[in-house]
């Protein structure tokens, strides 16, 4: 039997989605503060840390991980 893998923002994430980095290395100010206001979409993968081809739309954003697949913020609920 195969366990599905984890989309790019799954819970739980190993990594942080604005900095690339473990979440237990990364600094709460890190954050930029664009991305704490809801303005950036994420440009990392919380699984592996990998860099995201991100898309950025008028109505949204889709972002894909190589490894983990693709997310769509209208999946998520954010705009």
């Amino acid at each position: 039997m195969t366990t599905p893998i984890p989309g790019p923002l799954a819970q739980p994430m190993r990594f942080g989605v604005y900095t690339g980095l473990e979440l237990e290395l990364q600094s709460p100010d890190a954050v930029p503060t664009a991305a704490r206001m809801g303005l950036e979409p994420p440009r990392f993968c919380g699984q592996c840390g990998r860099r995201m081809v991100v898309q950025v739309r008028p109505d949204g954003w889709d972002a894909r991980c190589s490894r983990h697949g693709t997310v769509d913020s209208a999946e998520l609920g954010q705009r």
